[in-house]
């Protein structure tokens, strides 16, 4: 167990609008926190205005919150948390390689799985720093928190994994506010695999309410929805408590049904017609990552030989341009089944 200081220093990795929110939660604890940016040029943006107006605006940036493009700043953290697109994170870790070292604990606030070989982002982690030798604590944060939210600082329950759990334990103390409630668990994949699988079936739900559908289908969505996470994530070793838990069903009815959602955004647009290239575009750099994670959710599925009829056909509107209402009646008139 790596011994940190009383006070351990945070860095944040992703000027994003979660990476800012958690940011400004850790500051309004206390905590000293590192916002470190890939770009200089976003650094510098958010320095000069102590705002980050691009994906967070409105909530100004204390003074206790550091803001850098300097790889070299993350040298002296005790805690580093991934919050970069999933699609970004192997690159980003190969990136700051150099700098890592014995006694850092890292945390991943990444919901996706890598394409290609269906990494969850704690593989993708590891895979990177056993490349060079190199074996450190990796976690997992995740659960159902819009970044506006824990930016205002509403109350927020979320979940924090690791195998061990002296290191929950410690980010639970030390992330944790009268505002942000942390709860511990040991199961890294069935956690990865709901924050993750989630933002598919929110591109559903958006696509169930673009249609114009109602209260019925939402209400049947999720429920099966939360039904073929949990058997993929069970497959790859999950606990099926998890996926009943916040990482799960929590975060999973968040998405499914708060306006700020943009994997339910994605999804609305989709529905009343408008292409996703098109639809991409106006979110104006912000990222859904239901978007990348269909495919290689899809392809983890078939890895598993599990069913996930949803994502399918999530798939199918996606990457090929399925009509979202022949896809709608597909799924309604599959062969019946056995509920459980």
């Amino acid at each position: 167990m790596t011994v940190l200081p009383i006070a351990p220093r945070i860095a944040v990795l992703g000027s994003g609008s979660w990476g800012t929110a958690l940011a400004l939660s850790l500051a309004r604890n206390g905590r000293t926190v590192t916002l470190w940016s890939h770009s200089k040029e976003a650094a510098r943006t958010i320095l000069a205005a102590r705002e980050n107006r691009k994906y967070l605006p409105g909530h100004p940036l204390p003074t206790a919150i550091h803001i850098t493009s300097d790889d070299t700043a993350l040298a002296s953290a005790d805690i580093l948390v991934t919050v970069v697109p999933s699609e970004f994170l192997r690159a980003t870790i190969t990136r700051i390689r150099p700098h890592l070292r014995e006694g850092h604990i890292l945390l991943s606030a990444t919901k996706g799985i890598e394409n290609g070989g269906f990494l969850r982002m704690s593989q993708v982690i590891a895979a990177v720093l056993n490349e060079s030798g190199l074996t450190l604590p990796t976690g997992v944060l995740s659960g159902p928190s819009f970044a506006q939210e824990v930016a205002a600082g509403q109350p927020t329950a979320i979940t924090v994994a690791f195998e061990t759990h002296a290191y929950a334990a410690l980010v639970q103390r030390e992330f944790a506010s009268e505002s942000l409630r942390l709860y511990t668990s040991a199961d890294l994949i069935g956690v990865e695999l709901g924050g993750s699988l989630k933002n598919v079936i929110a591109i559903a739900a958006g696509i169930s309410s673009g249609v114009g559908l109602g209260s019925n289908s939402m209400a049947g969505l999720i429920t099966r929805g939360i039904a073929e996470m949990t058997r993929l994530a069970v497959s790859c070793g999950g606990r099926r408590e998890t996926l009943a838990g916040l990482a799960g069903l929590g975060d999973l009815v968040l998405t499914c049904t708060g306006s700020l959602s943009r994997n339910r955004t994605v999804g609305v647009e989709l529905g009343k017609g408008r292409k996703l290239p098109e639809i991409l575009a106006s979110l104006g750099g912000k990222v859904a990552e239901g978007v990348h994670t269909t495919r290689a959710a899809l392809g983890l599925a078939r890895q598993q030989r599990v069913e996930m009829p949803i994502t399918e056909q999530m798939e199918l509107i996606l990457d090929h341009g399925k009509d979202p209402r022949e896809a709608i009646k597909d799924l309604m008139l599959r062969p019946g089944k056995h509920e459980h």
